[in-house]
Protein backbone atom coordinates (compact mmCIF):
# COMPACT_ATOMS: atom_id res chain seq x y z
CA UNK A 1 0.00 0.00 0.00
CA UNK A 2 1.08 3.64 -0.94
CA UNK A 3 0.19 6.40 0.42
CA UNK A 4 0.79 10.30 -1.44
CA UNK A 5 0.99 13.41 -0.47
CA UNK A 6 2.87 16.53 -0.23
CA UNK A 7 6.33 16.19 0.41
CA UNK A 8 8.66 18.75 2.17
CA UNK A 9 11.76 20.16 0.52
CA UNK A 10 14.15 18.28 0.98
CA UNK A 11 17.68 19.79 2.94
CA UNK A 12 20.35 20.66 0.58
CA UNK A 13 24.00 20.13 1.00
CA UNK A 14 25.59 23.02 1.27
CA UNK A 15 29.08 21.71 2.36
CA UNK A 16 31.67 22.85 0.11
CA UNK A 17 32.26 21.07 -3.34
CA UNK A 18 35.43 21.75 -3.91
CA UNK A 19 37.05 18.56 -3.42
CA UNK A 20 40.83 20.04 -1.87
CA UNK A 21 38.77 21.93 0.29
CA UNK A 22 37.02 18.64 1.21
CA UNK A 23 39.95 16.62 1.86
CA UNK A 24 41.53 19.84 3.95
CA UNK A 25 38.59 19.64 6.09
CA UNK A 26 38.74 15.67 6.35
CA UNK A 27 42.79 15.87 7.39
CA UNK A 28 41.44 18.61 9.46
CA UNK A 29 39.37 16.32 11.68
CA UNK A 30 41.26 13.22 11.75
CA UNK A 31 43.96 15.22 13.30
CA UNK A 32 41.61 17.12 15.68
CA UNK A 33 39.97 13.80 16.54
CA UNK A 34 43.49 12.58 17.44
CA UNK A 35 45.18 15.54 19.20
CA UNK A 36 42.36 18.01 20.08
CA UNK A 37 43.91 21.02 17.94
CA UNK A 38 40.78 22.74 17.55
CA UNK A 39 39.99 22.76 21.12
CA UNK A 40 43.66 23.98 21.78
CA UNK A 41 43.38 26.53 19.42
CA UNK A 42 39.68 27.46 20.51
CA UNK A 43 40.53 28.11 24.21
CA UNK A 44 43.92 29.86 22.93
CA UNK A 45 42.22 32.41 20.65
CA UNK A 46 38.16 33.04 21.80
CA UNK A 47 38.64 34.05 25.25
CA UNK A 48 37.11 37.16 26.72
CA UNK A 49 38.65 40.15 27.06
CA UNK A 50 38.03 42.71 29.79
CA UNK A 51 36.33 45.81 29.40
CA UNK A 52 38.86 48.78 28.83
CA UNK A 53 41.83 47.30 26.73
CA UNK A 54 43.41 49.59 24.25
CA UNK A 55 46.15 49.60 22.34
CA UNK A 56 48.80 49.43 25.08
CA UNK A 57 47.70 46.42 25.28
CA UNK A 58 49.29 44.92 21.83
CA UNK A 59 52.69 45.21 22.59
CA UNK A 60 53.40 42.00 23.68
CA UNK A 61 51.77 40.75 20.07
CA UNK A 62 53.98 43.51 18.22
CA UNK A 63 57.12 42.11 20.27
CA UNK A 64 56.04 38.52 19.29
CA UNK A 65 55.68 39.60 15.42
CA UNK A 66 59.38 41.20 15.69
CA UNK A 67 61.01 38.33 16.84
CA UNK A 68 59.17 36.49 14.40
CA UNK A 69 60.51 38.43 11.81
CA UNK A 70 63.99 38.32 13.32
CA UNK A 71 63.78 34.38 12.95
CA UNK A 72 62.81 34.89 9.35
CA UNK A 73 65.51 37.12 8.22
CA UNK A 74 67.64 35.29 10.12
CA UNK A 75 67.45 32.31 8.89
CA UNK A 76 68.22 33.74 5.39
CA UNK A 77 70.77 35.74 6.51
CA UNK A 78 72.86 32.74 7.47
CA UNK A 79 72.36 30.83 4.53
CA UNK A 80 75.08 33.34 3.34
CA UNK A 81 76.98 34.35 6.10
CA UNK A 82 80.44 32.97 7.18
CA UNK A 83 81.59 33.07 10.82
CA UNK A 84 85.19 33.27 10.02
CA UNK A 85 87.13 35.87 10.94
CA UNK A 86 88.85 35.85 7.86
CA UNK A 87 85.91 36.57 5.41
CA UNK A 88 82.98 37.38 7.95
CA UNK A 89 83.48 41.16 7.42
CA UNK A 90 83.53 39.83 3.48
CA UNK A 91 80.49 37.87 3.77
CA UNK A 92 78.65 40.79 4.77
CA UNK A 93 79.44 42.83 2.32
CA UNK A 94 78.05 40.07 -0.01
CA UNK A 95 75.31 39.68 1.42
CA UNK A 96 74.09 43.99 1.23
CA UNK A 97 76.00 44.23 -2.19
CA UNK A 98 75.58 41.19 -4.51
CA UNK A 99 72.73 39.21 -2.93
CA UNK A 100 69.20 39.89 -4.58
CA UNK A 101 67.20 41.95 -1.86
CA UNK A 102 70.24 41.17 0.34
CA UNK A 103 70.56 44.32 1.56
CA UNK A 104 66.81 45.07 2.66
CA UNK A 105 66.74 41.44 4.63
CA UNK A 106 69.86 42.83 6.32
CA UNK A 107 68.23 46.21 6.93
CA UNK A 108 65.34 44.36 8.42
CA UNK A 109 67.13 42.16 10.91
CA UNK A 110 69.39 45.26 12.03
CA UNK A 111 66.26 47.59 12.29
CA UNK A 112 64.35 45.21 13.73
CA UNK A 113 66.35 44.20 16.63
CA UNK A 114 66.52 47.57 17.94
CA UNK A 115 62.71 48.30 17.69
CA UNK A 116 62.57 45.03 18.92
CA UNK A 117 64.35 45.49 22.09
CA UNK A 118 62.48 49.02 22.66
CA UNK A 119 59.43 47.18 22.14
CA UNK A 120 59.90 44.37 24.87
CA UNK A 121 60.94 47.47 27.28
CA UNK A 122 57.87 49.37 26.62
CA UNK A 123 55.65 46.32 27.00
CA UNK A 124 57.40 45.84 30.25
CA UNK A 125 56.88 49.01 31.62
CA UNK A 126 53.26 49.05 30.46
CA UNK A 127 52.60 46.10 32.58
CA UNK A 128 54.54 47.40 35.53
CA UNK A 129 52.71 50.86 35.54
CA UNK A 130 49.02 49.17 34.91
CA UNK A 131 50.04 47.00 37.91
CA UNK A 132 49.10 43.92 36.09
CA UNK A 133 52.23 41.90 37.72
CA UNK A 134 50.33 41.11 40.94
CA UNK A 135 48.39 37.99 41.73
CA UNK A 136 48.03 35.70 39.99
CA UNK A 137 49.99 37.12 37.22
CA UNK A 138 53.40 36.76 39.20
CA UNK A 139 55.34 33.98 36.87
CA UNK A 140 53.99 36.00 34.01
CA UNK A 141 56.03 38.85 35.26
CA UNK A 142 58.80 36.33 35.70
CA UNK A 143 58.22 35.07 32.22
CA UNK A 144 58.72 38.54 30.36
CA UNK A 145 61.25 39.60 32.21
CA UNK A 146 63.68 36.59 31.38
CA UNK A 147 62.16 37.31 27.64
CA UNK A 148 64.20 40.78 28.17
CA UNK A 149 67.09 39.74 29.39
CA UNK A 150 67.74 36.84 26.28
CA UNK A 151 66.32 39.94 24.10
CA UNK A 152 69.09 42.03 24.78
CA UNK A 153 71.85 39.03 24.99
CA UNK A 154 70.82 38.59 21.66
CA UNK A 155 71.43 41.88 20.62
CA UNK A 156 74.26 41.56 22.04
CA UNK A 157 76.16 38.63 20.35
CA UNK A 158 74.58 39.67 16.64
CA UNK A 159 76.52 42.88 17.08
CA UNK A 160 79.40 41.12 16.89
CA UNK A 161 78.65 39.29 13.32
CA UNK A 162 79.83 41.86 11.47
CA UNK A 163 82.92 42.18 12.68
CA UNK A 164 84.27 45.54 11.69
CA UNK A 165 86.33 47.38 14.22
CA UNK A 166 83.19 49.14 16.16
CA UNK A 167 81.76 45.87 16.23
CA UNK A 168 84.03 44.07 17.63
CA UNK A 169 85.53 47.16 20.13
CA UNK A 170 81.95 47.31 21.61
CA UNK A 171 81.54 43.78 22.48
CA UNK A 172 85.21 43.80 23.91
CA UNK A 173 83.87 46.56 25.99
CA UNK A 174 80.77 45.25 27.02
CA UNK A 175 82.01 41.84 27.66
CA UNK A 176 84.74 43.28 29.91
CA UNK A 177 81.92 44.93 31.37
CA UNK A 178 80.34 41.53 32.04
CA UNK A 179 83.36 39.98 33.75
CA UNK A 180 83.35 42.52 36.22
CA UNK A 181 80.78 41.36 37.77
CA UNK A 182 81.12 39.76 41.56
CA UNK A 183 81.30 35.80 41.74
CA UNK A 184 80.35 34.41 37.88
CA UNK A 185 81.25 37.04 36.59
CA UNK A 186 84.74 36.12 34.98
CA UNK A 187 83.25 32.55 34.58
CA UNK A 188 80.64 34.58 32.03
CA UNK A 189 83.50 36.44 30.46
CA UNK A 190 85.54 33.20 29.49
CA UNK A 191 82.13 31.73 27.73
CA UNK A 192 81.54 34.34 25.79
CA UNK A 193 84.98 34.40 24.94
CA UNK A 194 85.57 31.39 24.72
CA UNK A 195 89.10 31.90 26.31
CA UNK A 196 90.60 34.61 28.63
CA UNK A 197 91.35 36.48 25.45
CA UNK A 198 89.05 37.25 22.35
CA UNK A 199 90.04 35.52 19.45
CA UNK A 200 89.13 33.41 16.37
CA UNK A 201 86.71 30.84 18.34
CA UNK A 202 85.12 34.09 19.88
CA UNK A 203 83.11 34.73 16.31
CA UNK A 204 81.74 31.52 16.00
CA UNK A 205 81.01 31.74 19.81
CA UNK A 206 78.21 34.26 19.24
CA UNK A 207 77.65 32.90 16.06
CA UNK A 208 76.27 29.67 17.82
CA UNK A 209 74.87 31.66 21.10
CA UNK A 210 72.90 33.87 18.64
CA UNK A 211 71.50 31.69 16.50
CA UNK A 212 71.00 28.17 18.28
CA UNK A 213 71.07 28.84 21.97
CA UNK A 214 69.05 32.09 22.51
CA UNK A 215 66.39 31.79 19.73
CA UNK A 216 65.59 28.09 21.13
CA UNK A 217 65.42 29.48 24.65
CA UNK A 218 63.26 32.61 23.32
CA UNK A 219 60.81 30.27 21.63
CA UNK A 220 60.22 28.18 25.02
CA UNK A 221 59.87 30.97 27.30
CA UNK A 222 57.19 32.81 24.48
CA UNK A 223 55.43 29.27 24.64
CA UNK A 224 54.96 29.63 28.65
CA UNK A 225 54.60 33.26 28.43
CA UNK A 226 51.71 32.77 26.33
CA UNK A 227 50.31 30.01 28.16
CA UNK A 228 50.32 31.80 31.28
CA UNK A 229 48.70 34.97 29.80
CA UNK A 230 45.96 32.95 28.20
CA UNK A 231 45.38 31.25 31.67
CA UNK A 232 45.27 34.11 33.68
CA UNK A 233 43.50 36.33 31.33
CA UNK A 234 44.49 40.23 29.80
CA UNK A 235 44.98 41.99 33.20
CA UNK A 236 41.91 44.90 33.89
CA UNK A 237 43.27 48.83 33.62
CA UNK A 238 44.00 50.44 36.29
CA UNK A 239 41.12 52.85 35.65
CA UNK A 240 38.14 49.69 35.37
CA UNK A 241 35.91 50.00 38.14
CA UNK A 242 35.46 46.04 38.72
CA UNK A 243 39.17 46.59 39.71
CA UNK A 244 38.72 49.16 41.47
CA UNK A 245 36.36 47.81 43.53
CA UNK A 246 38.87 44.55 44.19
CA UNK A 247 41.68 46.98 44.95
CA UNK A 248 38.95 48.72 47.92
CA UNK A 249 38.08 44.97 49.39
CA UNK A 250 41.64 43.61 48.97
CA UNK A 251 42.68 47.12 50.61
CA UNK A 252 40.02 46.71 53.45
CA UNK A 253 40.62 43.40 54.24
CA UNK A 254 44.50 44.13 54.54
CA UNK A 255 43.86 46.95 57.20
CA UNK A 256 41.60 44.51 58.93
CA UNK A 257 44.47 41.69 59.44
CA UNK A 258 46.48 44.91 60.71
CA UNK A 259 44.54 45.44 63.38
CA UNK A 260 43.85 41.91 64.41
CA UNK A 261 46.57 40.89 67.19
CA UNK A 262 48.84 37.77 67.10
CA UNK A 263 47.46 34.50 66.47
CA UNK A 264 44.16 35.60 65.15
CA UNK A 265 42.68 37.30 68.26
CA UNK A 266 41.04 40.86 68.25
CA UNK A 267 41.49 42.87 71.25
CA UNK A 268 38.51 43.43 73.97
CA UNK A 269 37.32 47.08 73.97
CA UNK A 270 37.87 48.58 77.06
CA UNK A 271 34.19 49.51 78.45
CA UNK A 272 34.88 51.76 81.39
CA UNK A 273 37.78 52.29 83.55
CA UNK A 274 38.18 49.18 86.96
CA UNK A 275 36.92 49.76 90.09
CA UNK A 276 39.46 50.79 92.58
CA UNK A 277 40.65 48.16 95.53
CA UNK A 278 39.34 48.50 98.86
CA UNK A 279 42.55 49.79 100.93
CA UNK A 280 43.03 46.75 103.73
CA UNK A 281 42.34 48.08 107.61
CA UNK A 282 44.96 46.93 109.81
CA UNK A 283 44.01 45.77 113.28
CA UNK A 284 41.11 43.49 114.32
CA UNK A 285 37.68 44.18 114.66
CA UNK A 286 35.73 47.63 114.84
Amino acid sequence: MTTTGHQGPQAKDIGPKNPAIQAGLEVADFVDERTGVKTGLTWFLFRNVPKGVSWFQTLGFTAMALFGLQAVTGIVLAMYYKPDPTIAFQSIEHITDEVTWGWLVRGIHKWGASAMIVVVFLHMGRVFLFGAYKYPRELTWVTGAILLVLTMIMGLTGYLLVWDQKAYWATVVAVNITSSAPLIGPYIGDILRAGSEFGPDTLSRFYSIHMLLIPGGMAAFIGIHLYLVTKLGIAEPPWSKRRLAADRRERDMRDAARRRLEHGRTPVPATSEPAARPTPVAGGDA
